[in-house]
């Protein structure tokens, strides 16, 4: 579902009628209190937001959706007559994805918002990811061992989801420093055997899951 919040009734319908001939369901307000109406009822999976509205402007809108856990992840594109330069910066800086001015190609607003879904849709992760007696839940950030809770620190909970994540595949020690710490190894730096090891203690039997393949790196199977 697209959420378009444009008062000019002429574009909002050529808008409207653009987009449900490419296949997107929409929504179209000319007024935001009827926006923030329908944001209670669905949330849409991208906002095309003009900045000169009634009742109140994009901007503090968009301030608004960047604001809330809830809302702060849909992607929004502002399109709007306001085309200097100043205003396509407070308009990204404010958290806006993309910026279209008036007027604009039909065919290039399609096409734009399809790129942006593309980008910003994301594989939805499993509820629990399972090994053994192993489990990760990517969205509490809970992890089990033997049924059993176990407490670790930010950098071992997201190297052991990693291994996790790709049974089987073989990491060596720079992709996994590269991955998780964001920077090059070195040939000397031994982070990585550290959190390893870390990681195997903590887990108790489960860590024997964590294989070294000598001279290269680790993998995580049965």
């Amino acid at each position: 579902m697209i959420y378009f919040i444009e008062d000019d009734k002429s574009i909002n319908e050529a808008v409207f009628y653009s987009l449900k001939n490419s296949g997107f369901d929409v929504k179209g307000f000319d007024r935001p209190s009827e926006f923030w109406s329908a944001m209670k009822e669905q949330l849409p999976s991208l906002i095309l937001l003009d900045i000169m509205l009634p009742e109140e402007d994009g901007l503090s809108i968009l301030r608004k959706i960047r604001k809330n856990s809830d809302t702060l992840n849909i992607p929004v594109i502002m399109v709007t007559a306001k085309d200097a330069e100043y205003d396509k910066v407070i308009g990204l800086d404010s958290g806006a994805d993309d910026y279209m001015t008036k007027p604009f190609s039909m065919l290039e607003l399609v096409s734009r918002i399809r790129a942006l879904l593309r980008r910003t849709s994301k594989p939805k992760e499993p509820d629990v990811i399972t090994i053994g007696k192993l489990s990760v839940n990517p969205e509490k950030h809970i992890v089990t061992a033997n049924g059993k809770n176990v407490v670790l620190t930010y950098k071992e909970y997201h190297l052991l989801l990693l291994l996790m994540q790709n049974k089987g595949v073989v990491f060596s020690r720079e992709k996994l420093l590269n991955k998780i710490w964001g920077y090059e190894f070195d040939g000397e730096n031994r982070t990585v055997d550290v959190h390893i090891r870390s990681l195997r203690t903590k887990l108790g039997e489960c860590g024997n899951m964590i294989e070294t393949i000598r001279g290269f790196g680790y993998k995580i199977g049965e």
